[in-house]
Parts: structure tokens; sequence; C-alpha cells
């Protein structure tokens, strides 16, 4: 397919890109950039207004199949993320069973292929059936396209585990991405520990359950070499630890979600939303804060959404009782471009950087520039639109967000694949 995507303000870090221009697309590649473009009979896309980057992509993302399918499934998924504009996502591999095996990598892969709308990249976990306590069959994943490994849903608890699983992903040169969480410490705790946990009268999950694996995991990696990704950070003493590790010279990476970026502790209340029970927790206003300094400084490498969908009686029930996570991937753009960019936080290359860039660079796949001969992965969003979240809009299977009825500024409006359209306008394609 021929596409000549017309007038877009084209932003790309990586290639010294900013400004306004024609982008022609061809054989599933970026053909040319430049001002004033034509090329007879191709379809055209009228972008004026708009603003074209290299695809997003999402390295933290719950796609619940094999096994959970009525949670979610990689069709549905992926409609979520191209409708929130990604182009691609890095599943998890916490499903039922888990992804331990090269059969489950193969299937996750081989599914995403027939039915997907994005790359899906797999995760492998680090241990069989995340028990943490034998090795998974890492080598013979990696050879089936694994990109990283995790436990994600919980922590490697012992350290002599985790060095064993650091050792063994460093001989495939593979990632360790890892859920910090002392569940000797953390225990039931299903709130921040501290004056939410006293006032709700729900249990406590201390800062320190999480700072204590990051730590240990730090040691780990200068140990063992075997570049290390902290999953999902939150409290203001772990962004620290993960900047003093990176001043040392160490290959440590963290991501945040925008929930641990725009909510805090304080909107849980005697309501008890279950949409707000997420796991690591929610946490204060002082961790928040020092979050998004990670986010602007370069400690915090990337957004992701930790994208948990859910049943509804899954999460309509007593708090302890609900499962944790919430979706993310439908919203995820819109408050990151209405939060930090809309209110001057943070500027486009900087959200390219966190959104598009260096997520590719963690998981080592394809870099994706908006330049002649790049493979044509793009993302095209409006700024000036806005719109309010609304659970009747998601293309997710599940509709467990804390975000409902948010107004946010800014929407993905066109995605590409491979050069391939996967929403046009607003709308998934097929």
């Amino acid at each position: 397919m021929t596409l000549l995507l017309k007038g877009a303000r084209a932003i790309d870090p990586q290639a010294g890109l900013d400004d306004i221009v024609d982008v022609l697309v061809e054989d599933g590649k970026i053909a040319e950039v430049g001002k004033g473009l034509s090329r007879p009979g191709c379809r055209e896309l009228d972008l004026a207004g708009k603003i074209l980057v290299p695809g997003l992509v999402d390295i933290h993302v719950h796609l619940r199949d094999p096994g959970q399918e009525q949670k979610e499934t990689i069709e549905t998924g992926t409609r979520a993320a191209a409708h929130g504009g990604f182009t691609a996502v890095c599943c998890m591999p916490n499903t039922a069973p888990t992804i331990d095996t090269a059969f489950a990598v193969e299937y996750v892969r081989g599914t995403a292929e027939r039915v997907g709308k994005c790359r899906v990249h797999v995760a492998g976990s680090c241990t069989t059936g995340l028990a943490g306590e034998i090795l998974s069959d890492m080598g013979d994943m990696a050879r089936h396209g694994a990109v990283a490994f995790t436990d994600d849903g919980r922590g490697v608890q012992g350290a002599g585990m985790m060095r064993r699983v650091m050792d063994y992903a460093h001989q495939f040169g593979k990632v360790i991405m890892s859920h910090c969480q002392d569940e000797d410490l953390v225990g039931d705790g299903v709130v921040n520990e501290g004056e939410c946990s006293t006032r709700l009268g729900l249990l406590g999950w201390p800062a320190a359950g999480e700072e204590i694996q990051i730590a240990r995991d730090i040691a780990l990696c200068r140990l063992t070499g075997t570049p290390l990704h902290v999953q999902h950070i939150t409290t203001a003493r772990g962004v620290q630890l993960v900047r003093d590790a990176k001043a040392e010279g160490l290959p440590v990476t963290a991501e945040a979600t925008p929930h641990h970026l725009f909510l805090t502790d304080e909107i849980i209340d005697d309501t008890y939303n279950a949409n707000y029970k997420v796991n690591p927790p929610l946490r204060t206003e002082e961790d928040r804060a020092a979050v998004t300094a990670g986010i602007l400084d370069g400690t915090i490498d990337c957004i992701v959404t930790d994208h948990a969908p859910h049943c509804p009686w899954e999460k309509d029930c007593e708090f302890e009782l609900a499962k944790f996570g919430m979706t993310g991937l439908e919203t995820s753009l819109g408050l990151v471009l209405t939060q930090l960019v809309g209110t001057g936080v943070m500027g486009y290359a900087r959200m390219v950087e966190l959104m598009a860039v260096n997520p590719r660079r963690i998981i080592q796949v394809e870099p994706v520039r908006i330049a002649a001969g790049s493979t044509a992965d793009i993302t095209v969003f409006d700024p000036a639109v806005e719109w309010t979240v609304d659970a009747d809009d998601f293309e997710s299977k599940s509709k467990n967000s804390g975000f409902i009825g948010a107004h946010l500024k800014g929407r993905a409006t066109d995605v590409l694949v491979g050069g391939e359209p996967t929403m046009l306008d607003g709308k998934v394609l097929g």
C-alpha cells in the first residue's frame, strides 16, 4: 500500500525533526519525508493540524490470553492498543497457563499475527509458573522470539534465585524486568501504608516493600552485569535508588504508569472504588511528585500502562477481595498530553522518547524513525481535540479504568503498522 500523509507536524528527536512535512509510505517503509510531496494515484491523508510521531510502544501490558479470555483477548487488547495510538505492545507472562515455554511464546505471536491490530512482543517468565523455584526455559523462549523476561504480577522472592535468573538471561542478551515486591513484608496489604490505610481501615502496603527489592535487584545487576528494568516504580526512595544506579553506570532502566503519575492514595475514599486498587498501590503526593521528576530528568526511561483488564464482578466487590489493576491503553496518551505536555511540564520530544524511542531500546527491537528507510510504524494524534473518558467507547473487553469521566485534551486519530492503517480518523479498522 502507498499512502501520502500530508501536512502533519512531524516530531522525532532521533532525527532532529520538528516541522510540518509530508510523509510518503510505500511497501511498509517510509519512502520520503519532505515538503510538497506528491505521488499521483496514491491515497492521501490530510493531517493538517495533527502531530505525527514514531509509533508508540507500551512495554507493560496484560493481554490475559491464553486462559483468561473473559477479561481480554489478544484481539481485543490490540484493538484497545491501536485505539490508544500504540503500534506495539509487550505482553506479560502471568497468563493461565504461564508464558514459560517456547510453545506459549509461539501461541501468542502466532495469534497476534492473525488477529492483532498492533505488533505484539512477548515477555517470557523468569521461573516456571511464576513460582520462583525453577528457572523457566529462557533460552528456548528467546530462540522463539521472547524479548525479555519477568515474573510480573509478583517479585522473584529469593535473592539466590534472582541471581540465577539474571546469570541465565545474560547468556541470551535479554533484559530482566523486575516487579519489585517483597511479599513477606507486603503481606496482605491493599493500599499504601500510612494515612490512607489508617483512614480507610485497610491493610497497608509499605513503600519499603518495593524499595527493598529495587535495592536488591540493583545489587544483583551490579554483580551479574545483566540489564535490569524496574517495573511500575512508585516511591520517592525507589526513584533515587535508580538515579544512583544510573550515575554509577549500571545498566538499569525504569518505567512509570499514568496512574502513579497522575493519581495519589488520597483519591481512595469511603466509597472504596476498587478501580483504584492497583499493584503496586497508589502512593502519596510526595511520591507522585518524585516519579514525575524522575520522568523529566531521565531517571525513569518510559511511560507504560500496566494495562490490567478484569471482569466487572472482580472489581464490584469488597475492596480487600477485588483484583489489583486497571486498564490503561486507551487513556495513556490523552493523559500524558493533558497532564504533562499540555501544562508545559514536558515537551513533545520528551514524550516521544518516553513512549516510542526508549521502550524499543529497552526490549531491543528495531528502532523506528520518521526518516526514509524506516519501518512505517506511525502514530498520529490531534492535540486540540477534547474528550471525556467513557467506558462505552473502549475497545478493551474490560472497563476497569480509574480515569472514567476524566476530561482530556489530545487523542490518537490514525495508526499505521508496517505501513498498513490499523486506525483511521479515530476508528479501529476491521
